[in-house]
């Protein structure tokens, strides 16, 4: 089992409903983005492999931002035994994926290398995703300039 996040209220969780949409999304760090289509869970390992798809397509130039954390704990009782007697122990941690989420971010590199390198991470990933670029931002000051004339 992988480590648990380091401050938790509760040591499991209810399984939850994974419903609605990220409204509004924005790349935040990166200049191109890994923007989910579909919703399900994340766990520690996907988003690990697709970490490292992405950082030996890229080697070493560019950064990289994870922008989820899987910090829901997924309980599951061992093979075999009966049901009843409580909740199994916690299986692993997970996020949960909604339409519309950004997974990861990378700048420093060309439009050609990220959609690559998002590529090979999309693989490694159990739902659908798109590419995303950061769209330039207006200058202010000239929107100033315009409205005084």
């Amino acid at each position: 089992m992988l480590q648990p996040p380091k401050r938790m209220k509760f040591r499991k969780a209810f399984k939850g409903r994974n419903r609605g949409i990220v409204v509004n999304p924005s790349i935040c760090f990166g200049s191109f983005g890994l923007q989910s289509i579909g919703r399900s869970r994340l766990n520690a390992r996907q988003i690990e492999a697709a970490r490292r798809a992405i950082t030996r397509c890229v080697k070493r130039g560019g950064k990289i931002w994870i922008r989820v954390f899987p910090d829901k704990p997924i309980s599951k009782k061992p093979l075999e035994v009966r049901q009843g007697k409580g909740k199994g122990a916690v299986e692993y941690y997970a996020f949960e994926v909604k339409p519309g989420t950004i997974i990861f971010e990378i700048d420093g590199v060309d439009e050609e290398l990220a959609r690559e390198a998002f590529k090979l991470a999309a693989a490694k990933l159990p739902f659908r995703v798109k590419f995303i670029a950061k769209q330039a931002e207006p200058n202010i000051a000239k929107q100033a300039e315009v409205n005084d004339e």
